[in-house]
């Protein structure tokens, strides 16, 4: 997906990622250098971290990396104001940052495992659009890119903790684009599916534990609930994300798109 600027849509654009050392993160970040945005990587651990910048560098980009938990919403409002003053401007919002969660039925779910995966990936999200958003209104612009999932609207079994923080940030999104649409700020929701790479793998290699079942068989019955016969890649997610960080989506807003090889269509 490309802009009106062609093969730099994100040109002159500031892009905070949060989650940036892995996976779809990383995935978000390296395409947002190739897309012309300058963008500040947060993340927890400064090992995956260092990766991202290696690669990007690799690349022919920079990027800078900043430590933070998104729980923390002292270091989050820290990060913002920092960015603000260093880059002048946030433009672009993608809170990514999320944890798998305990693998259990709900009632054998430690409390602490429940409080923690809603922390993360629900009111993390929570905390760090309340650390950035103020810089936007101020600006009156901004885009907004939260990364939720499938499982929050198409629940798995074990998955408790996750689905219910995933299909909060449906609520979450919709209600942020409706209080700062008036700013001239988007908000959207991107739901992928089941996305190739580790996570996928570890999800897997826990139902082989706890259903006896193959990691043959189980991914057989994932690929057959795809509309499309390939899983969903990383930059997939990311070539959205460029998109909703774009002028060509600025008339999108409060918008959840399920990035899922036709796995959820609603």
């Amino acid at each position: 997906m490309t802009g009106a600027s062609g093969d730099a849509p994100l040109a002159g654009k500031v892009a905070v990622v949060t989650g940036a050392g892995g996976g779809i993160g990383r995935a978000i970040t390296l395409a947002y250098i190739r897309a012309g945005a300058s963008v500040v990587g947060v993340g927890r651990s400064a090992d995956p971290l260092a990766e991202t910048v290696r690669i990007a560098h690799d690349m022919g980009g920079t990027i800078t990396v900043l430590s933070a938990d998104v729980r923390d919403g002292e270091a989050l409002a820290a990060i913002a104001k920092r960015v603000e003053d260093e880059h002048g401007q946030v433009d672009v919002l993608v809170a990514n940052s999320g944890i798998g969660g305990p693998m259990l039925p709900l009632w054998e779910v430690p409390v602490d495992g429940w409080d923690d995966t809603i922390a993360t990936n629900l009111t993390g999200v929570f905390l760090t659009c309340r650390a950035f958003v103020p810089g936007m209104i101020t600006r009156r612009r901004g885009s907004i890119v939260v990364i939720g999932s499938i499982t929050g609207k198409r629940p798995v079994a074990t998955r408790a903790a996750y689905a219910s923080s995933k299909i909060g940030l449906v609520g979450l999104v919709r209600t942020l684009a409706l209080d700062a649409g008036k700013f001239g700020i988007r908000a959207n929701l991107i739901s992928p599916g089941p996305v190739a790479g580790a996570r996928l793998r570890g999800v897997l290699d826990a139902q082989v534990q706890l259903t006896g079942r193959s990691l043959t068989e189980l991914e057989q019955d994932l690929l057959v609930q795809l509309a499309l016969p390939q899983l969903t890649e990383a930059q997939d997610v990311a070539d959205c994300a460029v998109f909703l960080a774009s002028e060509s989506s600025r008339a999108i807003s409060g918008q959840d798109i399920n990035v899922a090889a036709g796995m959820v269509m609603y």
